[in-house]
């Protein structure tokens, strides 16, 4: 049976903190499916089109990942690409208190899906979208905290 891991997240933006988790994740799994979780309740920065394209971008040589967006239950999401594993990144405690209980509610609802936690690399700790997502917002340069191969310029193509 294939070992298949989804990393589901908003992605807005995708950092190098989430490229890390993804390319040390490819070992231990046969494919890891890249899910932008769509709520049509809350508005993302950047248009879900860009997201998907940058993120294939950033994969473009990696024929293990692949790139999809869901709206709905992750555990869902699984079934529909047969996962048995979702995939998150823990920077700090707070982190992983909250993926614990959502990990144990997913467990709960879908016994044969297991959740695995990646710490990140310590120099991508204070890395995260919302801080990421206000340096472009307001002008700065984000480019250290994306990853390579990303151009900037695309970054100035939002929702508003």
């Amino acid at each position: 049976m294939e070992r298949v891991a989804i990393f589901p997240g908003s992605f807005d933006p995708f950092t190098i903190g989430h490229e890390s988790i993804v390319r040390r994740a490819l070992p231990m799994f046969d494919k890891v499916v890249v899910m932008i979780g769509v709520n049509t309740n809350k508005q993302s920065f950047f248009k879900l089109e860009n997201k998907l394209r940058w993120i294939k971008q950033v994969f473009k040589d990696e024929p293990n990942v692949d790139v999809q967006s869901h709206e709905g239950l992750t555990v869902d999401f699984c079934k529909k690409v047969n996962a048995r594993y979702i995939l998150r990144g823990i920077r700090t405690s707070s982190d992983f208190e909250y993926e614990r209980a959502i990990a144990q509610v997913n467990k709960k609802m879908h016994p044969e899906i297991e959740s695995v936690f990646i710490l990140t690399m310590p120099e991508h700790t204070p890395v995260n979208s919302s801080i990421v997502r206000d340096i472009i917002r307001h002008g700065g340069d984000a480019s250290q905290f994306l990853p390579d191969g990303l151009n900037m310029e695309e970054f100035n193509d939002h929702e508003d």
